[in-house]
């Protein structure tokens, strides 16, 4: 299955770790390219990078065209503000997309209680893996 990691960019590190994670299962899993420059960065350096790539490199769409032929999109929801399995609003519109694309949505924590985004993600009917990549199908 071709599979899209998404989430927060502040989880980069992690987002490369659950990729290579899935293709050991016999996945075809990708993350955006843009990325690269975030590896191994701290907080507010990846939200200096993530500032000018969605301002000077058109990343919102650069992730859209990844996506194209993609069978499903993992979710990595973390904890991140307080906010127990955080999802951001790129992270929201990239779901829309998946979406709006067929493709299955997969979460790997629950749905967080966030008021501005909890019944959206409630409508695309996520599958919730509650960590178990195994569960991806």
């Amino acid at each position: 299955m071709q599979i899209g990691i998404i989430g927060s960019m502040q989880f980069t590190d992690k987002m490369v770790e659950y990729c290579d994670q899935l293709k050991k299962l016999g996945h075809d899993a990708f993350v955006t390219d843009l990325h690269k420059s975030m590896i191994g960065k701290n907080a507010e350096q990846i939200e200096e990078i993530k500032i000018h790539q969605k301002n000077n490199m058109d990343a919102i769409r650069e992730f859209w065209r990844a996506m194209q032929g993609a069978d499903a999109v993992l979710v990595l929801n973390f904890d991140k503000n307080g906010i127990e399995n955080y999802v951001g609003g790129n992270t929201l519109m990239e779901i829309g997309f998946a979406h709006v694309l067929n493709q299955k949505i997969f979460m790997l924590n629950p749905i967080p209680e966030m008021p501005y985004c909890k019944s959206e993600i409630e409508a695309v009917r996520p599958i919730v893996i509650n960590g178990d990549l195994s569960l991806i199908k």
